[in-house]
């Protein structure tokens, strides 16, 4: 992917392994999702990864599979990279109207959606930190990470998606969800 391309990328992981409060599977919340981040802060929806089911990283006792992938948006021609801090919150006010409720850390839940990549920005923190700080550690995310940017590359590590996951141990591997 050119450089100057990833300038204008963002990348957002989406999860879910509980149902909607209206009922909704996770696979169709997640679709729904996607509907709404094309638009968001000016942004297009450009690619969705295919949907893949993972076990629980890290692992909880009776908790569902999850439903993940990635979406891949870009800004339009003439605009300009959202501020992180404020498309994280646009994020998370999309996961607390599908029912995201945070009872303890890494709980099953209803959508969650994670800033992976802004722009190809360094940010320590305030929140968002990035790029996400486990993104490169997860297989559930770079899996559909390399549907929608292959070749993309750690903005802090250098190294390509298809590094990374050629580094991870091929151990509960995401199954693609037929459609």
């Amino acid at each position: 992917m050119p450089s100057r391309k990833r300038k204008n990328i963002i990348l957002i992981a989406l999860g879910a392994n509980l149902p909607a409060p209206d009922g909704a599977s996770p696979l169709e919340t997640c679709r729904r999702a996607t509907v709404v981040l094309d638009g968001l802060m000016g942004l297009r929806l450009v690619a969705i990864s295919q949907w893949y089911s993972t076990i629980p990283v890290p692992p909880l006792p009776g908790a569902p599979c999850y439903v993940n992938g990635v979406a891949r948006l870009e800004v339009p021609a003439g605009g300009k990279l959202p501020d992180p801090a404020a498309l994280l919150g646009a994020l998370q006010a999309l996961e607390q109207r599908a029912g995201r409720e945070r009872p303890f850390p890494n709980a099953p839940r209803s959508l969650d959606l994670d800033l992976i990549d802004c722009g190809g920005m360094v940010r320590p923190g305030p929140d968002p930190v990035l790029p996400h700080p486990r993104a490169h550690l997860r297989r559930f995310v770079l899996q559909p990470l390399a549907d929608v940017a292959p070749g993309w590359r750690h903005p802090v590590l250098g190294r390509s998606v298809e590094a990374l996951l050629a580094a991870l141990p091929e151990v509960d591997l995401p199954r693609p969800i037929g459609e």
